[in-house]
């Protein structure tokens, strides 16, 4: 895949719209386009928060251990960004993200994923937005469960 259409790519991401396509280039030509087979893990609970990966084409599930096995937080498709909460509180990976057909994603390294969020503002505010809006479902799946 050349530079140009890994700029393509991430100009069809609704966060990375109004970056200028030389960013783009940047950031396509510092991150590194991996795929995953279906059931293989992109990161497991505890890990080192060393990357974001953007899903380019694919799913992946975002679990936790449950008393009865994996419990499914999310199910993530294209354009969805996954690994940032670790990046962003400083901690280790909070979930295990696994690949639920054959995935690619970009790998965007975390000094890289850290530097762009610090110069475009409007990609930090879609990633708070993000954050926002799994933390209100994951509030509502608590609430259904405890009515359920």
């Amino acid at each position: 895949m050349t530079l140009e259409t890994e700029v393509q790519s991430l100009r069809q991401v609704p966060m990375f719209r109004e970056v200028d396509p030389a960013r783009l280039k940047l950031l396509a030509f510092t991150s590194e386009r991996v795929h995953f087979a279906d059931g293989q893990r992109f990161f497991d609970r505890g890990d080192a928060a060393d990357a974001a990966y953007l899903i380019l084409e694919g799913e992946a599930a975002v679990t936790l251990d449950g008393p009865q096995g994996p419990i499914r937080l999310a199910l993530l498709g294209a354009n969805a960004l996954v690994g940032e909460m670790g990046i962003l509180a400083d901690q280790p990976r909070s979930a295990t993200v696994t690949a639920v057909v054959p995935t690619t994603a970009l790998r965007i390294d975390r000094r890289v994923f850290l530097e762009l969020l610090s110069q475009f503002p409007q990609i930090a505010i879609a990633v708070m937005r993000e954050l926002a809006h799994r933390l209100e479902m994951t509030n509502q799946q608590l609430a259904r469960m405890r009515t359920g």
